[in-house]
């Protein structure tokens, strides 16, 4: 029986008093890809922060890799966050570190202390994204299209149940956002979970899966028709 990663009953989201998204219900089970789509200000972001406990389920209820996002508490949250890979649009790496370090700097904060163990995990996951001879580059020093690999290799350090990519394709040309879709391709048929905002309806044409629409505060689910690549 696959296993359920995620399961909303009846939720909503809200930003502060305003109601994003109303009546979601939804399950992804383990080694799905789903898409989010909609237009900006739709409420995709805001989905994905309710996920990773950014914004409260304050309606419904809601399991996100056994977490229970209603009864959630917030010392409980950095422990879910290592359940999750979390891809933002904008990279968010360090600008002040080269990559081994933005990557170790994350390991040490989920309580990783053997720095042999570190640099295996570290290598480890680079190669996964193509970018292992790049450790000792900064940020600055690397394409947009690279920096997204990282921030995917990032996402992997702790081997997540889920990945959450919000518009991961978002500040890219779209040659490069075939290269970084090809990666998460690659992580989704290794058995990864992974959930992903965008609104980039080629890539979906490309490399169709599952995809929901935010619209008019509603989510559902869009029938999407391959293409030939």
């Amino acid at each position: 029986m696959s296993e359920t990663i995620l399961k909303l009953q009846d939720v909503a989201v809200f930003q502060n008093e305003n109601l994003i998204l109303n009546n979601i219900s939804l399950e992804v089970k383990k080694g799905e890809f789903v898409y989010i789509i909609g237009k900006t200000g739709s409420g995709k972001s805001s989905f994905m922060k309710t996920l990773y406990a950014d914004l409260p389920l304050k309606q419904g209820s809601g399991s996100v890799v056994d977490f229970d996002l209603e009864k959630l508490q917030e010392k409980e949250i950095p422990f879910l966050r290592r359940k999750l890979g979390i891809v933002f649009q904008d990279f968010k790496l360090l600008s002040d570190r080269n990559i081994n370090n933005n990557l170790r700097f994350v390991l040490k904060a989920t309580g990783w202390t053997d720095a042999t163990k570190m640099d295996n995990k570290i290598e480890e996951v680079l190669d996964k994204v193509g970018m292992k001879t790049k450790g000792f580059k900064f940020p600055h020093e690397l394409s947009g299209g690279e920096q997204q690999r990282i921030a995917i290799a990032r996402a992997l350090l702790n081997d997540p149940e889920l990945i959450l990519a919000d518009e991961p394709t978002g500040n890219l040309d779209p040659q490069t956002s075939v290269e970084v879709m090809k990666v998460l391709q690659d992580i989704n048929q290794n058995g990864r979970t992974i959930i992903m905002a965008t609104h980039d309806y080629a890539l979906i044409l490309k490399y169709p899966h599952k995809t929901l629409k935010c619209d008019g505060s509603k989510v559902f689910e869009v029938i999407q028709k391959a293409t030939a690549s």
